[in-house]
């Protein structure tokens, strides 16, 4: 299994979750499907949800709930 590294499309806030009271999107070690929302970015009140290019495995997060990202920083890593 090859790793890829997933990177920020826009830069923001990044949340693992929909809303403060909802669970997490995906987890490490969760299956993902191609156009699953793995987390959101936030920038001036507009949501972006950040979707799975492809199916594979969340191997880990690189990145915190809440961390403010930037363009193409690294994301998560999607094992493929």
């Amino acid at each position: 299994m090859g790793v890829k590294t997933i990177l920020a499309p826009i830069p923001g806030t990044f949340y693992r979750s929909a809303a403060p009271d909802q669970p997490v999107l995906k987890n490490e070690g969760d299956a993902v499907a191609k156009g699953d929302v793995i987390g959101i970015i936030e920038v001036m009140k507009t949501f972006t949800q950040i979707q799975a290019e492809e199916a594979g495995q969340l191997v880990r997060f690189l990145v915190d709930d809440e961390d403010a990202v930037m363009a193409g920083q690294p994301l998560y890593e999607l094992g493929v």
